[in-house]
This record gives structure tokens, C-alpha cells and sequence, in this order.
């Protein structure tokens, strides 16, 4: 039996995603096994990150410094603007390295059942983004779901009175996928074959 520490590792690495019982219960006899390359550079790493991780106040997204590498980085076109609901989702479009503009980020999509509202959401913030000037084209990279359709329509709604360029992703996502769990293929067709909302 396991010490009372181990059990406790085990169990937080158990709460990750996709990670069960039996998974972290391998990862944590491997990083027991190599504790000198494996082991101390993951709580090297961790504690770092701990000590420096924030929101940027300008995207939402997370990062070590705020605003965040994205927003400060003067190679991105800042008059395109992506918007997605999560960090995952804008870290699996920013790896595409098709997008060259910059993102904003939601924090979610509109969900009666979930009792998640529009004010729940960075809605508000995203206009002010838009009313600040500057952004030509808004790209509305929502997941293909339901929920994230009904979330990109409402967006599109409250965006069309400003004079800028609205356009969503293209239908070759697969419908109920999520934007973390595609390949950079499908994510660059997407990206390419974007398209106005109608």
C-alpha cells in the first residue's frame, strides 16, 4: 500500500482530464521511477507556473504575464480579432499558426441548461474591444455544438451594429466536436473556408 502522500498525488493527478484512477496511478510510479528527470523538473515547472500564471485582462487568456504574449506580440494583426470560448480553444487555433490576428476569449457559451446567461460571459468586454477601434474582421470560432452555435449567433447579433467584418468558421468542423480535440488539418480547412454570418 501506498503511502498516505502517494494516495494523495494519485488522487489529483486522477482529477485531471482524461486521466482515471489506474492512469495516474501509473504516471505517479513513473515519476517515483525517474524522480531526477521526470519527477523534479515537473515541480520545477509547476511551481513556476504557479507563481506567475494570471488572466490576461485584455483577451482572457492564461498566460505568466498579463497582457498576455498574444496581446503584446507586435507581429499579430490587431485588426482581426478570434473569438472563442476557451483557452483551449484559442491554444488549439493559435498552434494551427494559420490565425494571424488576435483572440478573445468568452469564458464559455450560452447554455440554458447550465443557467450560463449572456452577462455571464465576456460579451461586454468583446464590444468595448470593437467600439475601441481598430478591428476590421471579428472571426467567431465557436465549438459545433448547439450550444456553441446558439452562443456564436448571439454574438454575431450584437456585433453587426458596428462596421466590421463578421465571419464564423467553416461547417467541416464535425458537428458536437470541440475545437482542443481536432487536428491542425481540419483546424486550417476550417480557418481557410471561413465565411460571413449570414
Amino acid at each position: 500500500m501506498a503511502s498516505p502522500e502517494i494516495e494523495t498525488l494519485t488522487q489529483a493527478l486522477s482529477r485531471l482530464p482524461g486521466l482515471g484512477p489506474r492512469s495516474a496511478r501509473r504516471a505517479v510510479l513513473h515519476l517515483i521511477k525517474k524522480r531526477e528527470t521526470a519527477l523534479e523538473p515537473l515541480l520545477k515547472a509547476l511551481g513556476a507556473v504557479a507563481e506567475t500564471l494570471s488572466t490576461c485582462a485584455i483577451c482572457g487568456n492564461i498566460d505568466t504575464s498579463d497582457p498576455c504574449a498574444i496581446c503584446t506580440d507586435p507581429r499579430r494583426d490587431a485588426r482581426s480579432l478570434c473569438v472563442v470560448e476557451e483557452v483551449a480553444d484559442l491554444w488549439a487555433l493559435d498552434r494551427s499558426r494559420l490565425f494571424p490576428g488576435r483572440f478573445h476569449i468568452l469564458g464559455g457559451r450560452l447554455s440554458a441548461l447550465d443557467g450560463v446567461r449572456p452577462e455571464d460571459l465576456s460579451i461586454d468586454a468583446l464590444l468595448r474591444r470593437i467600439e475601441a477601434g481598430g478591428i476590421e474582421e471579428v472571426v467567431l470560432a465557436m465549438n459545433a455544438t448547439l450550444e456553441g452555435q446558439t452562443t456564436s449567433h448571439f454574438v454575431a447579433e450584437r456585433v453587426e451594429r458596428y462596421p466590421v467584418r463578421v465571419t464564423q468558421l467553416a461547417h467541416g468542423l464535425p458537428v458536437g466536436g470541440e475545437l482542443d480535440y481536432l487536428d491542425e488539418g481540419t483546424l486550417a480547412q476550417a480557418l481557410r473556408a471561413r465565411r460571413p454570418v449570414a
